[in-house]
């Protein structure tokens, strides 16, 4: 899936395909790691910079710190105080391995603070606006996703669902299929691999694929993702990401979780938990339907993820600390 990425965005090619590939969270962090490190042995870079919660996030972040290079965390801080979700064990164990922190807001902030972590936070805002800013644009000219899936702006519910705790619990993925086919608006899901193997494993496949309201995709590039996000009526996920890129574009969202480590998008008005109840999901999406004023309040919540210059201000800092000589993996000194 990488490829679409680096065609549609024109980025270099990746120097080191890692290739891990599917496994327990322990087989994929240990694989990432055993990989990693040499990667690093090899590179000898002055800092090594992860991203997000992921399995190789953290991977990334412990085969560094061993080998005594300092890790620069991007989107620290970020919290759902819910330690069943392999990602917040991955997110405090990375912010925990790290020695520069970038925050994307003052409760990223504060989260790191309760738990003990003052030295070298910084409050940047979030990469995602930088390439949301950067690339809404380029879609709208580029993709021709809406005419050749026949779909008219504002006129379909934009779908992702594809986290862990959601897919691979029968009872829970079947409820997501009730929701989906129940809703009263055209449904537009792209469907990630892992969760398409589970409905099919779980027997679910065909009743959400034969319910007249949806329309099942295979990935899209992410051109075309966004397109379909900007000219959504509402945005129904499980992601976090899509959560932050859903108010970054103005378009409502109604949250598949029962609770978020992006908490900002609740205060600011532009995202909604539901779960997977079907009651609450079918009311909120009957009131954006009916209720303009509420759906004017939502879709113009303010977007608090920053201003898109959070990866200028990261390197400037970065730069900062390694000319003055601060960029490295600290150690405590306690003679007196």
């Amino acid at each position: 899936m990488s490829n679409i990425f680096l065609e549609e965005l024109e980025l270099p090619e990746i120097d080191y395909h890692l290739e891990v590939g599917s496994g327990t969270q322990a087989e994929q962090t240990g694989i990432g790691m055993i990989k990693i490190e040499k990667v690093l042995i090899e590179e000898k870079p002055d800092v090594s910079i992860v991203q997000g919660d992921t399995n190789t996030a953290l991977a990334g972040a412990l085969a560094s710190v061993k080998l005594l290079i300092p890790v620069a965390h991007v989107e620290a801080g970020l919290r759902s105080f819910d330690r069943t979700m392999p990602e917040e064990i991955n997110r405090i164990l990375t912010d925990h391995s790290s020695e520069v922190l970038f925050a994307p807001t003052l409760e990223a902030k504060a989260n790191l603070e309760r738990e003990g972590i003052r030295e070298n936070v910084f409050v940047v805002g979030n990469t995602i606006v930088d390439a949301v800013l950067q690339n809404s644009k380029i879609a709208e000219k580029k993709s021709k996703i809406l005419t050749k899936l026949g779909l008219s702006p504002k006129e379909y519910i934009l779908v992702t669902a594809h986290r862990k705790e959601n897919v691979d619990d029968k009872d829970k993925l079947r409820k997501l299929v009730e929701i989906l086919t129940s809703l009263p608006m055209q449904v537009v899901y792209p469907v990630h691999p892992r969760t398409e193997s589970r409905l099919r494993e779980f027997g679910l496949w065909d009743a959400l694929k034969s319910a007249p309201n949806v329309m099942l995709l295979k990935p899209l590039g992410y051109l075309d993702f966004l397109k379909l996000e900007k000219n959504a009526f509402i945005i129904m996920t499980d992601s976090g990401g899509i959560q932050e890129e859903a108010i970054i574009l103005n378009v409502p969202c109604l949250t598949l979780r029962y609770n978020t480590e992006r908490p900002e998008t609740l205060k600011a008005g532009g995202n909604i938990l539901v779960g997977l109840e079907k009651d609450i999901a079918l009311r909120y999406v009957r009131k954006l339907i009916e209720d303009e004023e509420f759906y004017k309040r939502m879709s113009s919540a303010k977007n608090p993820f920053g201003d898109g210059k959070s990866g200028e201000r990261i390197v400037n800092i970065l730069i900062t600390l390694w000319e003055s000589g601060k960029l490295k993996v600290r150690a405590s000194n306690f003679l007196s």
